[in-house]
């Protein structure tokens, strides 16, 4: 009999071969109803799968987000059938889960259509109801290619599988897919799905490829589920900023001047700025040092750091970059750049840690297909800093930058919307990065300590550290549930030595400082885009870029207003008088329909007494108040930084 230990400590005897299906049958039916995947000993397996020795099992429900990406997987295979069932010369290549779902990349003369979306999707519940069990096996080479000699695309992805790498097929009725898996048991399982949009796709991700079209859908075990999804979705599309950001004239985008490449309109503009004011002046508090930097370099530059090895692909190079001598690059980062400050004369171990900080404009040859409004651009401004420190004040200098960024996610509304990963080096795929793996191995326990020092809850990625240290990434979701990073705290312990950075510590001896990279409060343009999601276009009044409208009820108050006006903007209140011959309850829809944080109408009556009828966004009709006792409210607010 095999020692079978379940999540909580639960501990269970089975025979031999007993596969995961029949151990949760035996611990509940309603969790084997709900089981979608399991892992054993820490590897995700199908239910199916059987086990062999003592071991460590986990049953996975759609709740985890493992099941809910074995559960999206297996409907992405649903869909895939379904198409060929109605479209058999359609070709098949990749379809994943992803965040809030799955998709389909298809290769078809025929353009799908929204009647089209209706009929595959009709046609999954068809497979559905047939409850098709999903049956894994797997193939030597050959026989693979055999096998899939119709589908070019999965005939490329078994060439580029290496050749001790088991190739793996999912089977359901007539239908056959390459993957590695896990799946539901079978496709009754899958009791309610939507299919959302087809767009194009090139086939990985490569504009230089075939242009397929990508079917995106979602499916969840409950119908009320899928209904609750879909609600979501729909407010979503109210506060997506990519709509709402231009709706509120915050940014644009002009077609010839290209993609990525965001235009801020005033107030889109008029935020950034009072952002970067407000990180500045907190991290000169906090003792940075503000530089200044060219916005390009020679390639040799960036041939010391090993961008210019690693990372040339995400880099706008100007010039013939085979003459040495006449290649610069667009700057994608400022570390580089500001090392020089540090590198001006020899440094004590008395002058670290040296924190420098700037205001960087960057700029990286992001694919088209990966642009979105302001949350992924092209040319970004960020809160970049570097600290060069001893390593005995390493762990209090990554504190402090935990602490900076959590005081800057707070003080925008942003806190409680964050998770941390801690992005790690991938040990299998070497070439992606500088040093050796005891160095890696040796920073990266270093990192977990603080990290765990510092008591934060946080999860680990191999393969999304940068390619000189690991990282601590702060990361967001948009309305849309994509996750990006927006700060980042990054240890580096190898471009100190690969740019001479040397200190002469209390000893005499010359030695190199660890290197923190870090933001406070990441890109701007995309804090503002989830500023804009967050708060629905209706900012906080501290960074609202208009923060009071007076409005006068006719022609005779224009006087008064305007000297209302210049005391609001004299008291450091953003204010703008809306002296248009149009009915007060116009000018006050518009302004509540831009967001403004205050309205302050003006009759003869408040004209004659000084004070204003104030109406709020938030709180509505706030009555008559003096207009001194308005603008002390107003500034309160605006000093407390009042979300």
């Amino acid at each position: 009999m095999l020692k079978i230990t379940l999540k909580g400590g639960d501990v269970r005897q089975v025979a031999e071969n007993t596969t995961v299906d029949a151990l949760c049958r035996d611990i509940s039916m309603g969790l084997y109803r709900a089981a979608c995947a399991a892992r054993v000993d820490g590897n995700l397996v199908d239910m199916r799968f059987e086990l062999k020795s003592d071991c460590q099992v986990e049953i996975l429900t759609f709740d985890s987000e493992d099941g809910k990406k074995a559960f999206w997987h297996t409907a992405s295979h649903i869909m895939a059938q379904a198409v060929k069932r109605l479209f058999p010369d359609t070709k098949l290549a990749i379809g994943p889960a992803i965040d809030n779902g799955f998709y389909y990349d298809f290769d078809s003369n025929k353009p799908f259509d929204t009647d089209d979306l209706l009929a595959i999707e009709s046609e999954m519940k068809k497979i559905v109801k047939q409850a098709l069990p999903l049956e894994r096996f797997e193939l030597p080479r050959s026989e693979a290619n055999e096998l899939m000699q119709s589908e070019p695309y999965k005939l490329e992805l078994i060439l580029d599988l290496t050749d001790d790498s088991p190739i793996s097929f999912y089977k359901q009725g007539e239908f056959t897919d390459l993957c590695a898996g896990p799946h539901l048991p079978n496709t009754g399982r899958v009791k309610a799905i939507k299919l959302l949009s087809v767009t194009g796709a090139y086939w990985r991700g490569d504009s230089s490829k075939k242009m397929l079209q990508r079917i995106y859908g979602t499916a969840f075990p409950k119908a009320s589920e899928l209904e609750m999804h879909l609600a979501r979705l729909e407010e979503a599309k109210k506060r997506d900023h990519n709509k709402l950001g231009r709706k509120l004239e915050f940014f644009t985008t002009v077609d010839y001047i290209g993609q990525g490449l965001p235009i801020l309109m005033p107030k889109g503009a008029k935020v950034v700025q009072l952002l970067q004011r407000f990180v500045e002046d907190e991290e000169e508090k906090r003792g940075y040092l503000l530089t200044k930097t060219p916005l390009l370099a020679k390639s040799d530059l960036y041939k010391i750091s090993g961008h210019w090895d690693h990372y040339r692909d995400g880099m706008f190079v100007l010039g013939d970059e085979d003459k040495e001598q006449e290649a610069f690059a667009l700057r994608p980062m400022t570390c580089p750049f500001q090392f020089q400050v540090y590198l001006s004369r020899m440094r004590s171990y008395k002058e670290l840690p040296m924190r420098l900080n700037e205001t960087s404009t960057l700029f990286r040859n992001e694919s088209s297909g990966e642009m979105h409004g302001l949350i992924r651009v092209r040319q970004f401004t960020i809160s970049e800093g570097h600290i060069a420190c001893r390593p005995d004040q390493l762990e209090d200098e990554f504190r402090d930058c935990v602490d900076l960024a959590k005081y800057m996610l707070k003080t925008l509304g942003l806190d409680e919307d964050v998770t941390y990963r801690f992005s790690k080096w991938d040990k299998n795929d070497t070439d992606k990065y500088i040093g050796s793996p005891e160095q890696w191995e040796d920073a990266q326990n270093r990192m977990r300590d603080i990290l765990n020092d510092l008591d934060l809850d946080y999860t680990e990625a191999d393969g999304e550290a940068a390619f000189y240290g690991p990282k601590l990434d702060i990361q967001m979701r948009n309305v849309h549930g994509k996750e990006d990073t927006i700060i980042t705290i990054q240890l580096d312990f190898q471009l100190a030595e690969r740019f001479g950075m040397e200190y002469v510590d209390a000893d005499g001896q010359k030695k190199y400082p660890y290197v923190i990279h870090r933001t406070s409060i990441g890109c701007y343009e995309r804090t503002l885009a989830l500023l804009i999601e967050k708060y629905a276009g209706a900012l906080p009044l501290w960074i609202s870029p208009e923060q009071v409208r007076v409005l006068p009820i006719s022609e005779r108050q224009a006087d008064a207003v305007k000297e209302i006006a210049s005391k609001l903007r004299a008291a450091g209140l953003r204010t703008e008088v809306d002296l248009r011959n149009e009915k007060i309850g116009y000018k006050i829809r518009e302004a509540q329909m831009q967001k403004v944080p205050y309205m302050l109408v003006v009759g003869d009556r408040e004209a004659e007494s000084g004070t204003v009828s104030v109406r709020s966004r938030k709180d509505g009709n706030m009555g008559v108040l003096p207009l001194d006792e308005f603008v002390q409210k107003a500034c309160r607010e605006v000093d407390e930084k009042i979300n």
